[in-house]
C-alpha cells in the first residue's frame, strides 16, 4: 500500500502489534478518518470561469476598437484622395467628392 495516498475506499494501515492485540482482547479497532475535504467555495472552480468570460470580452472589446480605427482611417484615406482628385465630370455631370477649404 502506498502511504501517500489518503485514505479513501482504501483502509489506512494499521499496525500489526495493534491489530493483533485488539484480535486477542477482541477489543474494536477504531479508525479515525480526518476528512480532506476543504469546506467553503472553492474560489479556483469559480474564477478560471470568470477570468475566461472576461478576457473573451476584452478581445471582443479590442476587435471592435481596432475595426473603429481601421474604418476611420480608411474614411481619412478616402477624403484626402477625393480631395487631391478634385471634381469629377462624366458627360456634363459634374460630382465634386470633397469641398473646398476656401
Amino acid at each position: 500500500m502506498d502511504h501517500r495516498t489518503p485514505p479513501g475506499n482504501i483502509a489506512p494501515h494499521i499496525p500489526a502489534d495493534a491489530y493483533r492485540r485488539a484480535e486477542a482482547t477482541g477489543q474494536p479497532v477504531v479508525i479515525v478518518v480526518r476528512d480532506p475535504a476543504p469546506t467553503g467555495i472553492p474560489w479556483r472552480r469559480l474564477l478560471i470561469p470568470f477570468a475566461i468570460a472576461g478576457a473573451t470580452a476584452a478581445g471582443g472589446w479590442g476587435l471592435v476598437a481596432a475595426l473603429c480605427l481601421l474604418l476611420d482611417a480608411a474614411a481619412h484615406t478616402a477624403t484626402v484622395i477625393a480631395g487631391v482628385a478634385g471634381p469629377i465630370g462624366i458627360g456634363g455631370i459634374t460630382l465634386r467628392l470633397a469641398r473646398s477649404k476656401t
